[in-house]
């Protein structure tokens, strides 16, 4: 993205309600999620379009072969009238849905930002970005997403939000208050700065969207690695193996980090491992290569995605295609390297080790990331 001309945090799509359920104001569920959720329906559906299409292919067959064979010779009496013969015609097919053109083969770097807002993050993003003033929103979760040409898997790397760093413009910060200072444009800026890269797009999702997207999605099946209970609002008591999660237990599985004794570390690879789980729930059934699908899928989310001004609709349902053949096991993970915890201005931080930071730059620029993520 260019970030000199800055971005237009709007959804990319309509405005919509980051709080609402998986309906749309219809009542219907949109069809990308019967494309997730309902296979059984997806099978009937597809049973009947194929003998219907059988159908038509016979009638069509048999009646080419009536009209090739010569005109029987007949003898009949004067008087005999022929009986007609009705003529049928199917109506033609529905058009195919247009093409999603495929993404040149190159790699992409993603940077995913979860807002800690309450409110609407996109409605306070667009604030600082008109004003310059800032905003009441940190990064809660911060992720980079690396996305190889050949689009087979993807790399993730947590950035944790409290790594004390310089902020353009700003000086020494954590790094989570980037989004306060200068929304996503700042953020994204800190973050290639930080590596040097670039990022080529960027999106956000706060509490509310993340939420109603789970929900949207019938709820996220999430391997938890151990029991343990959330100390945030409803106090969800996750169990050890796969939990079916909705939006709000996902949310605070999520931002957990008081019960464990390695808070935000344990808290960015659980950050990791529901973005596995929900890219796995994307991807299940082929689902990504219904054309129809990806469009509908793309539009329900405008409701709740903040995303630069380059990634419109089309720009996404084009990288959405192109990750149907992810391989969801094959996705490499990891922390972006530390240097340990301290205090800065009265402030708990965490300190980055530049070295490590350096080489995973480097291994991001020449296409060797895969020597540090791993799945």
């Amino acid at each position: 993205m260019s970030i000199p001309g800055g971005s237009d945090p709007s959804g990319p799509g309509g405005a919509g309600d980051p709080g609402s359920g998986p309906t749309g104001a219809s009542g219907h569920r949109p069809a990308w999620m019967a494309a997730l959720g309902r296979r059984r329906w997806i099978a009937a559906l597809l049973a009947l379009v194929v003998l219907a299409a059988a159908g038509v292919a016979i009638f069509s067959l048999n009646r080419a072969d009536k009209e090739a064979q010569p005109a029987a010779t007949q003898t009949q009496s004067p008087s005999a009238t022929p009986t007609p013969t009705p003529s049928a015609t199917p109506p033609p097919p529905p058009p195919p849905p247009a093409p999603i053109p495929e993404l040149p083969a190159t790699e992409m770097n993603i940077l995913v930002i979860g807002s800690d807002s309450r409110d609407n993050a996109r409605d306070q993003a667009a604030h600082t970005a008109q004003t310059g003033e800032a905003s009441d929103q940190r990064s809660d979760a911060l992720m980079l997403v690396h996305v190889p040409a050949d689009r087979h898997t993807l790399y993730v790397i947590s950035i944790m939000r409290d790594l004390w760093v310089d902020v353009p413009g700003v000086g020494g910060s954590k790094i989570n208050a980037a989004l306060q200072y200068g929304g996503i444009d700042l953020t994204t800026q800190t973050v290639q700065q930080l590596l040097g890269i670039t990022i080529d797009h960027t999106l956000m999702l706060d509490f509310n969207g993340f939420k109603a997207l789970t929900d949207g999605l019938g709820g996220i099946d999430v391997n938890v690695p151990f029991a343990f209970q959330s100390t945030i609002e409803t106090q969800h008591s996750f169990t050890q193996g796969i939990n079916h999660l909705d939006g709000q237990a996902a949310l605070e599985f999520s931002r957990e980090r008081y019960a464990f004794t390695d808070g935000d570390f344990q808290r960015v690879q659980n950050q990791r491992t529901m973005l596995r789980a929900i890219l796995a729930r994307l991807t299940a059934g082929g689902a990504l290569n219904d054309v129809n699908a990806v469009r509908s899928l793309v539009d329900y989310a405008a409701c709740c995605l903040t995303v630069d001004k380059g990634f419109d609709p089309v720009q996404a349902a084009i990288l959405a295609y192109s990750l149907r053949n992810l391989d969801v096991n094959a996705i490499g993970t990891m922390t972006l390297p530390t240097a340990g915890t301290g205090m800065v201005a009265g402030q708990s931080v965490v300190f980055p080790d530049y070295g490590g930071i350096n080489a995973v730059g480097a291994a991001l620029r020449e296409g060797r990331i895969a020597d540090f993520a791993v799945p």
